[in-house]
């Protein structure tokens, strides 16, 4: 796919950062694994390759090589910082233990203005570096064109053949000018237009979902969450009336959920919604359940039992849409020691048992969360229902600490949503990456009036993050809190102390379950 640019994933965690910082360029990126077949990548014929960083060492009896034909291509090259090492051995440069490791900010040195990848870069700038070994011996055709205070051969060139290798890391935020080196790497270099918009894949995907269907029926699971809406409003546009979508009401909804979606696709949108009310049959089956786990694993089965019983009431249908997203189907690299499939073990992508008889439709897979939102946006989706804030697919049963009951959820739902209102209210909401309250089964004496209290408490849990993996705390303006506090406690009725959450994520997790 001319217009490209694919990354081999050796096991950085920050693989899916150069992947958005490309994506940020206009231009499309693909990841697949570090040892992808020369010939399955003269296929794709990309305009660029780039080789990702990871935790290896080149030296190691099983460091992740790719396939070493990839040089003979004729298609431009960067590796970084592994993906450097990479290249020396490969084409038979000699790299060795740093006597002194390069861990965090430096700065680079251009030695070679010529270089193509410091078109309009100054001749000094911060990178950000994360490795122990280095190049000291270059391939053959190979010169340095930049140096850092440890390393001579920070960058490295091989003009003729358009290979490339950085010892830092461009795609991370601490190297100022990275995006620049991108982008000069993808337009410059490789030649990319710069036309991957979502206006271009909606009318891209439109085709698609339309070859792919073609007069078949599709069955899609409405959450109200970003993913699974805008699926619902893409395919609509694609195939209208053949798409039906199944909304569950779980009871662990928030405020007046079941009544916004209904509003959007039911009135707005006019594509065939039905409405599954099975608040009883869940809270039923969680009853006396105390154990976070065993509550997903009753809420999981509940929905697939409701599940399956509504797609018979809407009719036959050969296919079930999902709002899967790029960063649920990129498989991690089997490496030992690679952060970022520590990271993914934690992610349970599907939800629905492998027996029902769908084949899948997902029009998202090749998207990341921020253009979703921005494809949510060119579809019509209200600003408000694109940019809200992640909610749990378990809903607020993760966030009341103990054994769900009707009465803790309405306590709970109250108080979530004079979070949102006050943090729309102070014009935080938009800031941080999540804000919402957690009901703890922690009853305290309290005074109201004249009167003695013996109520629950509520927990605020409010972080920023860049994509949920790590989070802080956000120091919210103390009369914002106060405003939260004070409302809860006059206007909920069980709750009398609203205590915040300082726990950074490591240790503690975003949400509570």
């Amino acid at each position: 796919m001319k217009d490209s640019i694919l990354i081999l994933d050796f096991g950085s965690q920050y693989t899916q950062v150069i992947a958005r910082r490309i994506r940020e360029c206009r231009v499309y990126s693909q990841i697949l694994a570090f040892d992808t077949p020369a010939e399955r990548i003269r296929e794709i014929n990309p305009s660029g390759i780039i080789l990702s960083g990871g935790p290896s060492s080149v030296y190691q009896d099983d460091a992740p090589l790719p396939d070493s034909r990839i040089f003979d291509l004729s298609i431009p090259v960067v590796g970084i910082c592994y993906g450097l090492q990479v290249i020396g051995r490969i084409l038979g440069g000699k790299i060795e233990s740093c006597d002194q490791r390069e861990y965090g900010k430096g700065t680079l040195r251009v030695t070679d203005s010529k270089c193509r990848l410091f078109d309009a870069l100054s001749a000094e700038f911060q990178v950000w570096n994360s490795h122990g070994d280095k190049l000291t011996e270059f391939p053959d055709g190979f010169n340095s064109v930049a140096e850092t205070e440890n390393s001579p051969n920070a960058v490295i060139e091989n003009r003729d053949r358009q290979i490339f290798g950085l010892q830092f890391h461009p795609e991370v935020v601490h190297t100022p000018c990275g995006k620049e080196i991108i982008s000069n790497f993808v337009h410059g270099i490789c030649g990319c237009i710069g036309d991957w918009t979502m206006e271009n894949y909606i009318d891209e995907a439109v085709a698609a979902i339309r070859k792919q269907v073609g007069n078949e029926k599709i069955i899609l699971g409405l959450s109200g969450g970003v993913d699974s809406s805008v699926a619902a409003a893409l395919i609509h546009r694609a195939v209208g009336d053949q798409l039906a979508c199944i909304f569950v009401n779980n009871g662990l909804l928030r405020a007046r959920e079941d009544e916004v979606v209904r509003e959007v696709f039911g009135k707005h949108f006019a594509l065939k919604l039905h409405y599954e009310e099975a608040t009883a049959f869940f809270l039923d089956r969680l009853q006396g359940v105390v154990d976070p786990e065993e509550k997903r694993k009753i809420i999981g089965n509940t929905f697939i039992t409701v599940f399956e019983n509504a797609t018979r009431k809407v009719g036959q249908s050969k296919f079930l849409a999902q709002g899967t997203l790029y960063p649920d189907i990129i498989e991690s690299v089997p490496i030992a020691g690679n952060p970022a499939a520590m990271i993914k073990s934690h992610h349970n992508v599907g939800g629905l048992p492998e027996n029902m008889d769908f084949e899948l439709v997902e029009p998202l897979k090749c998207l990341f969360k921020d253009e979703v939102r921005e494809l949510g946006l060119e579809l019509g989706l209200p600003e408000e229902m694109i940019h809200r804030h992640p909610f749990p697919g378990p809903g607020l049963a993760v966030r009341i600490l103990g054994e769900v009951t009707p009465g803790r959820c309405e306590i709970l739902r109250n108080a979530d949503t004079i979070v949102i209102e006050e943090m729309k209210k102070s014009k935080w909401y938009y800031k941080v990456w999540q804000s919402f309250a957690v009901l703890l089964p922690v009853r305290s004496v309290g005074v109201m009036g004249d009167e003695r209290t013996y109520d629950y408490t509520i927990a605020l849990r409010i972080v920023e993050s860049q994509d949920g993996m790590t989070a802080d705390w956000v120091k919210l303006p103390y009369e914002v809190l106060e405003t939260i506090s004070s409302r809860i406690t006059s206007e909920v009725q069980g709750v009398n102390r609203v205590c915040l959450d300082i726990s950074s994520k490591p240790p503690a997790t975003i949400e509570w379950e």
